[in-house]
């Protein structure tokens, strides 16, 4: 019974990984007030004017703004929205020349959880007990480096809100929800701490079965 649980269980972390990584996991908006988005643009016209000019065009901006009623602009604009998954985030640090970083992201997030689930639930078959050995002993060197995936969540909204952010200053306000592929994971994560407990459970009990004969 324990062990139909366990192979359930690690058959779900495996099926919640898949949509886990490939998904969006975060969107991030930003907007603009539409005031504010106005004032910038008389900036960016009148910049590169000289000291006199740049009154005069300014004053002429301002009559117009006034005429067309621009300067009783209420409300917020979205310049930007973008939603990202772990793929998409990996393949964005691979295209910037981030290879390192898109490297440490796949390893840890994808390749790192699929070879311990996969060996979790070789570990549950029929086999010597040398091997079984073998392998519990990767499990546990795996184990190790489970913490990352909460490092690869980070790197994410790290990565989108320093690119959202860019150049914009505090002229642009930010805004972030989790989507789908993050609850995805967030299940993958529960799943897997789960089948970790539950077979080292059996593993243990087996383990003192056969001590007492």
């Amino acid at each position: 019974m324990k062990i139909s649980l366990s192979i359930s269980l690690v058959l779900i972390s495996l099926i919640l990984l898949i949509p886990g990584v490939t998904q969006p996991m975060l969107t991030m908006t930003g907007t603009i007030e539409k005031s504010q988005l106005l004032n910038t643009g008389k900036e960016m016209l009148t910049q590169n004017l000289t000291e006199d000019s740049r009154a005069n065009t300014r004053g002429i901006l301002d009559v117009a703004t006034s005429l067309f009623g621009l300067d009783t602009l209420q409300g917020e604009v979205e310049v930007f929205r973008n939603s990202r998954s772990i793929i998409d985030i990996i393949t964005a640090l691979y295209q910037s020349h981030n290879l390192v970083v898109a490297i440490l992201v796949g390893l840890f997030s994808i390749v790192l959880p699929a070879v311990k689930l996969m060996t979790m639930l070789i570990l549950l078959l029929p086999m010597t007990p040398i091997i079984k050995q073998k392998l519990r002993t990767l499990i546990s060197a795996l184990g190790k480096w489970s913490m990352a995936d909460v490092f690869v969540v980070a790197i994410i909204v790290a990565y989108m809100a320093g690119n959202a952010s860019a150049g914009m200053g505090d002229t642009l306000k930010t805004q972030s929800h989790f989507e789908v592929g993050f609850y995805y994971f967030l299940g993958y994560c529960i799943f897997s701490i789960a089948s970790q407990m539950m077979i080292d459970m059996t593993q243990e009990q087996k383990s003192q079965s056969l001590s007492l004969i």
